[in-house]
């Protein structure tokens, strides 16, 4: 059993970049399926005008720290090395949620 976060805007679909995600779907997965548990508001890691800060990085990773990875349409250069650095999982994709949560299921990826 995994549990997966999801930044979406609209509860959907995978569909928002790390650094401005304002909430994140938190999913539990396993061999059979998926449920939604809840949504976690969080202050978006990148404000425009101040660029990055590793301050709200790491209050998105202690929020999500029960999570095993991290599903985002687009995360930068900077912001991926860091997460890592914190063994953080953090993965590209985009689409309808079920479909990508059913995908990873299937190949067995988390």
């Amino acid at each position: 059993m995994s549990k997966i976060a999801v930044a979406t805007s609209d509860g959907f679909t995978v569909n928002e970049h790390f650094g401005h995600a304002n909430f994140f779907r938190v999913y539990e997965l396993n061999e059979t399926g998926h449920k939604f548990l809840d949504v976690r508001d969080a202050v978006a890691a990148c404000q425009h005008s101040l660029g990055h800060d590793t301050t709200r990085f790491d209050k998105i990773i202690e929020l999500l720290s029960d999570c095993d990875a991290l599903l985002v349409q687009k995360i930068g250069e900077g912001a991926a090395a860091y997460l890592i650095s914190k063994n953080v999982r953090v993965f590209e994709v985009s689409g309808q949620i079920d479909a990508v949560l059913d995908k990873i299921i299937a190949d067995k990826i988390i």
